[in-house]
């Protein structure tokens, strides 16, 4: 199954949740991760089914982190708010250059996670069509 992270800067977060609402059919097909505050967010909004890691600035990005070392992450969205300095900066830093060095595609903003979602969503159905 495609595995989803969604994690979303405080400022970011109303934006996350239209996204995912935008998406609820697509994203209710993937098996879903996120930080703490933004899972429960999306949980509480949407009732989708996520697994919620710490939050970002307590260690919930290097969670995530590890599962794109692991192997377990097919795609990020990382909604990040890009004029607030974040205290967790350099677990940010990480978590983006651990998906390049993995070749994870993570996306930034929302046009680029509606990208995600889509592509993700395509090569699924082409699995399940080819099976």
């Amino acid at each position: 199954m495609t595995r989803v992270a969604l994690i979303a800067h405080d400022d970011e977060k109303p934006t996350m949740i239209d996204l995912v609402e935008e998406y609820e059919d697509v994203l209710a097909t993937f098996d879903l991760v996120a930080t703490g505050t933004t899972g429960q967010r999306i949980t509480t909004e949407t009732g989708l089914e996520v697994e919620r890691k710490e939050s970002g600035p307590v260690g919930g990005d290097t969670q995530i982190g590890a599962e794109v070392v692991e192997g377990e992450v097919d795609g990020v969205v990382f909604l990040q708010d890009p004029m607030t300095a974040q205290p967790h900066e350099p677990d940010i830093g990480a978590l983006v250059r651990i998906c390049d060095v993995h070749n994870v595609p993570l996306a930034t903003c929302r046009p680029a996670g509606e990208y995600i979602i889509e592509g993700l969503a395509r090569d699924a159905e082409a699995t399940d069509q080819s099976a």
